[in-house]
């Protein structure tokens, strides 16, 4: 009697170490929501910076076992850096142009999809004190401009609106991004900036934004791609189908962004 019912217990201690083991791998394999983790790079243009904090947060939340870093920066210096052998595994551009010079280089994993537009306004200090009102009110010489350079989306969408408007404006400065612009207003060293629209609304407490008729027709698209080198490949997926989902979207069109 003593012999059976020490195996009976045998066996009830071995059923319950057996369930416990399944216990303690479930947690394990659902510890990311698809299945991805380790870190991930992400090079995108400076508009979207408060976006993207946001939603990479929200994205680290989905998948506890990913580590997002961003890097902010001009489309254009950001492609540049891909193209010469920066590791990274996703790039958000600001305009098409700029995406075409990583697509042409070879470096993307597939095609490149546009996942939001924006659009220009005429950023100035709270109150607006100079009284602008639109494009044409830029030429008066007594008024200080910042412009993006050409060779960024916002300064390539500046020059459109501003031959769609007949404007000639000489800036006081050519920023290489779109936040620095935006610093010049908020810094009161100069009078005005032709800055996207969700920009303007990131730094509504220290600026405001002037919306123009001829920026309908300098709306930029803004494409992203997951890279072909990328160190994470399965996060860079996961990532750019993410940035593309609902919640995401709404994250961006808050923040002032336009659909697709």
């Amino acid at each position: 009697m003593k012999r059976i019912l020490t195996g009976v217990a045998l066996a009830a201690a071995l059923l319950l170490s057996g369930c416990g083991g399944d216990d303690s791998s479930t947690p394990t394999s659902a510890g990311s929501a698809s299945g991805v983790s380790g870190n991930l790079t992400v090079l995108a243009a400076a508009s979207l910076t408060e976006s993207f904090n946001q939603i990479g947060k929200d994205f680290e939340t989905a998948n506890p076992g990913v580590k997002v870093t961003f890097s902010y920066a001009g489309s254009s210096a950001l492609a540049q850096q891909i193209t010469s052998g920066a590791p990274a595994d996703v790039f958000a551009a600001a305009s098409p142009a700029t995406m075409k010079t990583v697509t042409d280089a070879g470096d993307a994993n597939g095609e490149a999809t546009v996942f939001v537009k924006n659009q220009l306004v005429i950023a100035v200090a709270k109150g607006n004190p100079k009284g602008i009102k639109g494009l044409s009110d830029l030429t008066n010489p007594s008024l200080k401009v910042a412009l993006c350079a050409e060779q960024v989306p916002c300064g390539a969408a500046a020059k459109k609106a501003l031959a769609a408007a007949n404007v000639k404006v000489t800036p006081v400065t050519l920023e290489q991004d779109v936040k620095a612009a935006l610093s010049k207003v908020k810094l009161g060293e100069v009078d005005a900036a032709l800055v996207y629209r969700t920009d303007a609304k990131a730094a509504a407490a220290d600026v405001e934004g002037i919306e123009f008729p001829e920026s309908s027709g300098a709306i930029n698209d803004y494409p992203i791609v997951a890279l072909k080198s990328a160190p994470n490949p399965s996060a860079a997926a996961a990532f750019v189908a993410y940035v593309q989902s609902g919640p995401a979207l709404d994250v961006l069109v808050d923040a002032g962004f336009q659909k697709p």
